[in-house]
């Protein structure tokens, strides 16, 4: 960052990030008069389900939400997070314990590695990843050590490459399935290897699981928790800005082994007093609300995913289906391997708006990351202004 007084080492440290970049290309490309169709960003365009509406609707107008929100006022939301995931996964949470409100998953995983680490240890950590995790690990002021995920693996960790001396130092590992950015997926039997790595070696298991309702066809993500050990090593955490669409309602939840929730309780206290209860009430709505909603939702990213993967592939690129997710992982076409100024140079020029692989990691070079936040007659007209900036 540039100079400044005030700035603390921690706030220098933070990571550049190249959606900045990505933001002054688009501001550019607005100047001279071109529309802008921006799939850069993964925000939801649909809407909440109706119930959450009108839950927060009712809430703002009753006095008896407007103050401070302790831990104590958050046990309906608690009560419902453990039965939501009760219904998902067949499995029995402790509300009391192994539940806790979050203002986004985001700034739950920031809080949960001052929780659980101290500066200088380790944490294992994809690469290519989403980019918040580089901030919250300089937050935490740990040593990183980068698990690769490669086209080879599936964009899985390897955990046998681990070094066996790393895995006894490490005090937590971070995976997300569905990926962001690479939208791979993982089954039941990697969950439980990665599991039974981190129990072995006494690491947090950290599950980024913000997509778990984006899946497609029969594929259905499973949950750390449900696996062997699961809650010994593991926690999750969830997002309504995915399920529920309500990106900017800013609510989330963690859910798992009682000890780690503890300490991130702890930190938050400090912090925090809570989400506003009249969205925290939202939430719940949206958690009752019937699975039908959430499922056609599901469908219409579907169809979008298979519009557009259709259209690279007629075009030359060479993009698999992903079965879950709201975003299509693509490598550029032969010839071309830097994703930012491929990025950058796109939006300039003809207004369309890609996250450059190299965002997301070392390892992310060579991509770019499409978000299916479109129509698909938009998509269309997205990939034909990528042809003729191609061509």
């Amino acid at each position: 960052m540039k100079t400044n007084k005030f700035a603390s080492a921690r706030a220098q440290s933070m990571p550049n990030s190249v959606f900045a970049v990505m933001d002054d290309a688009k501001a550019e490309a607005a100047d001279k008069g071109l529309e802008i169709i921006d799939l850069s960003l993964g925000s939801s365009d649909l809407n909440p389900p109706k119930a959450a509406i009108d839950a927060l609707s009712q809430a703002v107008v009753d006095k008896s939400t407007y103050g401070y929100c302790l831990h104590s006022c958050t046990r309906a939301f608690r009560q419902e997070a453990a039965a939501w995931y009760q219904r998902k996964f067949t499995k029995q949470i402790n509300p009391e314990k192994e539940v806790l409100p979050l203002i986004g998953s985001q700034e739950g995983l920031a809080n949960l590695l001052l929780a659980v680490t101290d500066p200088g240890d380790i944490v294992l950590m994809p690469d290519p990843g989403y980019p918040a995790y580089f901030g919250a690990v300089a937050v935490a002021a740990v040593r990183v050590e980068k698990m690769p995920l490669s086209a080879e693996s599936g964009f899985l960790p390897e955990f046998k490459k681990i070094d066996s001396e790393i895995a006894k130092k490490a005090k937590a590992m971070i995976i997300s399935y569905p990926n962001n950015p690479t939208a791979a997926v993982a089954d039941n039997n990697f969950m439980q290897k990665a599991v039974s790595f981190c129990h072995d070696n006494n690491i947090l298991l950290i599950h980024d699981f913000p997509y778990v309702d984006m899946v497609f066809g029969d594929y259905k993500a499973p949950s750390i928790l449900n696996q062997k050990a699961g809650l010994k090593v593991g926690i999750e955490l969830y997002s309504s800005s995915k399920s529920f669409h309500m990106g900017g309602f800013r609510m989330g939840w963690a859910i798992g082994n009682s000890d780690a929730i503890a300490a991130l309780k702890q930190i938050k206290s400090a912090i925090d007093f809570n989400q506003y209860l009249g969205i925290q009430k939202a939430v719940i709505a949206a958690m009752k609300s019937p699975i039908e909603k959430t499922i056609a939702d599901a469908h219409i990213y579907q169809d979008r995913r298979d519009v557009l993967v259709d259209l690279l592939n007629d075009a030359g690129w060479q993009v698999k289906k992903p079965k879950a997710s709201m975003y299509v992982w693509a490598k550029l076409p032969k010839g071309l391997n830097n994703s930012v100024d491929f990025a950058v140079n796109l939006a300039k020029t003809k207004g369309i708006a890609l996250a450059p692989g190299r965002g997301f990691g070392e390892l992310g070079e060579g991509y770019v990351r499409f978000a299916l936040v479109r129509e698909p007659e938009i998509l269309k007209q997205a990939v034909d202004k990528i042809n003729e900036f191609l061509d």
